[in-house]
């Protein structure tokens, strides 16, 4: 599929399919005017008789015989107060998704986006087409392909406007590599499999890996880590991935996902309702970083150096298994009571965390499908931001906006720290109920090395959709690259 800034509009683009953005009322009454005055007053008559009111996210598709466009589709966009670069990328991905099909060839959209700025405003279209369109066909036997456009032109953008297409074939690579890791079965996406899917980055893009075996992370003395990964059959695979720069480093960068291939709660094991088939998509964060990894690789920035860092093990029951209460020691000396085998990523994360801290790097962000309290605080569509850093949380909060995502900033209020205190041990894994992330990120913290620019982010609402909404179809949704890679384009600031 590709993209083209066209200096084109809906009065004389020339293609298959044309899509048009109509507001309610008549906020729309001069894009009405034109298209009356190309393919006739009849086209009116048609909306009236369709009831078509112009409501955010009604599509009305209208064939035209013998004419050309063939095919023109009528996009509502709602009130045009408070309209932005969220409705042009909910309307351009709803024109992809109507402008499919067979036949398809040339889609040419036609949206409102004065006011917005052009570069911004052509990246949000380009990349909510190619996302709304991603189909995952691998474990079906018989595929079901699902035709796509081969042109798509962005109409009334100047060229320079195409400036914000640069970087969209790579950002969306990295986003569907996020969404085939994370929907894929843990029978197919286990340690190995993501130490693979490192390697392949690796090979494709010149970077570095090293993977740590299990002897490797005990030698380092990862006791918290490795107490996930005994109870199970599976060898744990602690991956480290580096994207270097061909010239001077001005800034190091880590970032760390969580990488449970698979999370059956352990001996805390998780019950009915706990949707403990699903915990395939516990290692969200880990193909939200290595989606990342594979954007940057592509992208090539200068002056900064990044590194990946994924704990990855499955959390399983056996005779090996960790028992709830036992005392385990991580990598920084730290002694932890493990209250609950079912609170694992934090366990993982905090000898990553320690890992990364030794790389001496200017900003740590970690991603986490961490805690159900996340996901009841903010819902599905907004992910929990913990940070003690202003300026590292305020960045990262622009570049989730930047690529439609949404963060949200959580306290990291000290006095929740009380919670985790362990009579036996320095801490305990979980704290109580109530406030549950907070306590979550409070103990991730005290494995980031002191001075640190740290942050973390738990998308464990935001890495999976049942019904799809926006850009992202049902199923993975990659949340988290798009943010990662804006944030290292924009220098990584902290």
């Amino acid at each position: 599929m590709e993209f083209r800034c066209s200096p084109s509009t809906l009065s004389d683009w020339s293609g298959d399919t044309l899509a048009v953005g109509l507001f309610s009322g008549t906020a729309s009454a001069t894009t009405m005017a034109a298209l009356d005055a190309r393919f006739g007053a009849g086209i009116s008559q048609r909306l009236e008789q369709r009831r078509f009111k112009a409501k955010a996210g009604e599509c009305l598709k209208l064939e035209l015989l013998g004419q050309t466009p063939g095919t023109l589709l009528l996009i509502g966009l709602g009130e045009p107060a408070g309209f932005g670069l969220e409705g042009v990328r909910r309307a351009a991905a709803t024109a992809a998704k109507a402008g499919g099909g067979p036949g398809a060839g040339s889609l040419g959209i036609a949206l409102p986006v004065e006011g917005l700025e052009p570069v911004a405003a052509a990246t949000a279209i380009a990349e909510a087409v190619r996302l709304s369109l991603f189909s995952d066909q691998r474990f079906k036997s018989e595929a079901e392909p699902k035709p796509v456009p081969t042109f798509v032109e962005l109409l009334g953008l100047a060229e320079g406007a195409a400036a914000g297409l640069s970087a969209v074939a790579a950002i969306c690579s990295g986003v569907e590599l996020a969404r085939e890791l994370v929907a894929a079965p843990p029978n197919v996406v286990t340690p190995q499999a993501l130490a693979d899917t490192a390697a392949a980055i690796a090979q494709t893009f010149n970077l570095e890996l090293k993977v740590l075996e299990r002897a490797d992370c005990a030698e380092l003395g990862m006791g918290s880590y490795l107490a996930v990964a005994q109870g199970s059959d599976l060898p744990p695979k602690f991956i480290h991935l580096t994207y270097r720069p061909t010239g001077p480093v001005n800034r190091r960068l880590a970032l760390v996902g969580k990488g449970l291939t698979f999370d059956s709660g352990g001996y805390n094991l998780k019950t009915a309702g706990s949707q403990i088939e699903m915990m395939k998509y516990d290692m969200g964060g880990s193909g939200a970083v290595l989606g990342a990894m594979r954007a940057i690789a592509e992208l090539k920035p200068a002056g900064l150096e990044v590194h990946m860092i994924v704990a990855a093990c499955d959390n399983m029951i056996s005779g090996g298994a960790i028992h709830p209460g036992a005392i385990v020691t991580a990598s920084n000396g730290k002694t932890i009571e493990i209250n609950n085998t079912d609170a694992e990523g934090r366990l993982t994360l905090a000898d990553a965390l320690v890992y990364a801290s030794k790389l001496e790097p200017d900003a740590v962000v970690d991603l986490a499908t961490l805690t159900g309290a996340c996901l009841i605080a903010l819902g599905e569509e907004i992910a929990g931001l913990w940070s003690p850093n202003d300026g590292l949380a305020a960045a990262l909060v622009g570049a989730a906006e930047q690529g439609g995502e949404a963060l949200w900033r959580m306290p990291l209020r000290p006095s929740y720290r009380e919670g985790l205190k362990s009579g036996l041990a320095d801490m305990k894994n979980t704290g109580p109920r109530p406030g549950g992330s907070i306590t979550a990120a409070l103990f991730l913290q005290d494995f980031v090395g002191q001075d640190i620019p740290w942050a973390h982010l738990d998308i464990a609402g935001t890495v999976w959709s049942d019904k799809g909404r926006g850009m992202d179809p049902a199923g993975a949704t990659g949340f988290g690259v798009r943010t990662l890679v804006n944030w290292v384009l924009a220098g990584g600031a902290a």
